[in-house]
C-alpha cells in the first residue's frame, strides 16, 4: 500500500470513528466532553498557525472570548440568527486582533508574549467592569445564551439541545475550520509563515513584509478562535470573563507544546492525550483538583525528554516502518 493510500485509509477510518463516537459513549457528560473536544480542536490548530511565524501569544484565549461575547450579544440584544451571529463574531475577533497587531508587532519574542498577555488582560477586565454591565454582564457575565434550538429537515425535527445532535454541529464546524487551516498552511502564505519562523531576516531581505504576514496569521488564527468561542457560548449557555483567564490559556499552551508544532496534527495529538488523561485518569482517581500540578509536571517532563512533542514519536514510528518495508523489499 502506498503512502497516499494509507493516508486516505486512516482518514476514512478516523471519519467513521468520529461519526460513531456519540453512540460509543454512554453518558451525557461524556458526550459533552466530545463537544468541548471539537471546540478545543479549532482553538489549538488555529493557535499553531500563529506559532508558525515564530510568535507565541497569550491572548488567543481572549480572542475566543471575544467571539463568545460577540455572538451572545448579537443574539440576545440584536436578535440576529445564531448562524449569522457566529460568523459575525468570528469576524469581530479578527478585527480586534488586527487592531491589537499595531502595538503588538512592534515587539518580538518575549516582549510580544508579555505584550499579548497585557492586551488580553485589559480586554478581559473590561468585560468585568460594572460600568459596562449592561453590555457584558459584569463579573457574572451573560447568562441564558440561546442554544441552536430545533431545526426541521429531511422530514425530521433535530433538537440541538440534545448533546448528541450538537456534537455533529461542532464536528462539522471543526472539520470545515481544520480543512481551511490545512489549506492556508499549504498555500503560499503558509510557506512564508514557515520562512518567517526560521529565517525572518533572510525573508525580509527578499522583499517579504514580515509584519504584514504576521498580522495575517494573527487575524486568521483569531477568526477561528472567535468561531470556537461563539460555538462554546451557545453550547454552554453562558459567557463569563473567568472562562477565558490565563489559566485556560496555559492549558492551550500545554496542549500545543506537549503535542508538538512541527506537524498539523501535533496539537490535536496533545489535546487528545491530555483530555484522556484528565477525564479518564484524574477524574476516575478523584484527583482532578490537582490537574494544574499534574499538567505542569507533564509539561516539564515533555520539555526535558520529548522536546519535539508527541508527534516525534509518530514520526519515529513511521520512519522505522519505512525502513522495515525497505529492508523487506531489498531482501525479496
Amino acid at each position: 500500500m502506498t503512502h497516499r493510500a494509507s493516508t486516505v485509509l486512516v482518514a476514512l477510518l478516523a471519519a467513521v470513528l468520529l461519526l460513531a463516537l456519540p453512540f460509543l459513549v454512554q453518558t451525557t457528560q461524556q458526550r459533552e466532553i466530545l463537544v468541548i473536544l471539537m471546540i478545543n480542536a479549532i482553538v489549538v490548530v488555529s493557535y499553531r498557525l500563529l506559532t508558525l511565524t515564530g510568535e507565541w501569544s497569550l491572548a488567543h484565549i481572549i480572542m475566543m472570548g471575544v467571539g463568545a461575547y460577540s455572538s451572545a450579544i448579537l443574539v440576545k440584544q440584536a436578535g440576529l440568527p445564531i448562524p449569522l451571529s457566529m460568523v459575525l463574531a468570528a469576524g469581530i475577533a479578527g478585527i480586534v486582533a488586527w487592531i491589537l497587531s499595531f502595538p503588538l508587532f512592534r515587539m518580538k519574542g518575549f516582549y510580544f508574549l508579555i505584550g499579548s498577555f497585557a492586551a488580553g488582560e485589559a480586554i478581559r477586565l473590561a468585560w468585568r467592569l460594572s460600568s459596562l454591565r449592561d453590555l457584558f454582564g459584569g463579573p457574572s457575565g451573560i447568562r441564558s445564551v440561546p442554544d441552536l434550538g430545533k431545526v426541521e429537515a429531511f422530514g425530521r425535527v433535530f433538537d440541538f439541545y440534545d448533546t448528541a445532535n450538537f456534537y455533529y454541529v461542532a464536528l462539522g464546524v471543526a472539520a470545515i475550520s481544520l480543512g481551511i487551516l490545512w489549506r492556508v498552511e499549504r498555500s503560499r502564505f503558509g510557506l512564508v509563515f514557515h520562512a518567517l519562523h526560521w529565517q525572518d531576516k533572510l525573508a525580509e531581505s527578499v522583499g517579504v513584509n514580515a509584519r504584514a504576514y504576521r498580522t495575517q496569521a494573527l487575524v486568521v488564527a483569531s477568526v477561528f478562535a472567535g468561531l470556537a468561542g461563539s460555538l462554546h457560548a451557545h453550547f454552554v449557555g453562558s459567557v463569563s470573563a473567568n472562562a477565558f483567564d490565563v489559566g485556560e490559556m496555559v492549558d492551550v499552551l500545554i496542549w500545543v507544546i506537549v503535542g508538538g508544532t512541527a506537524t498539523f496534527y501535533g496539537p490535536l495529538l496533545g489535546l487528545l492525550v491530555l483530555t484522556i488523561v484528565n477525564e479518564l485518569v484524574l477524574r476516575s482517581l478523584g484527583i482532578d483538583q490537582a490537574r494544574p500540578l499534574i499538567f505542569g509536571a507533564i509539561l516539564i517532563l515533555a520539555i526535558l525528554f520529548l522536546p519535539n512533542g508527541l508527534e516525534s514519536l509518530v514520526e519515529k514510528a513511521r520512519a522505522r516502518l519505512g525502513r522495515r518495508k525497505a529492508a523487506t523489499a531489498a531482501s525479496a
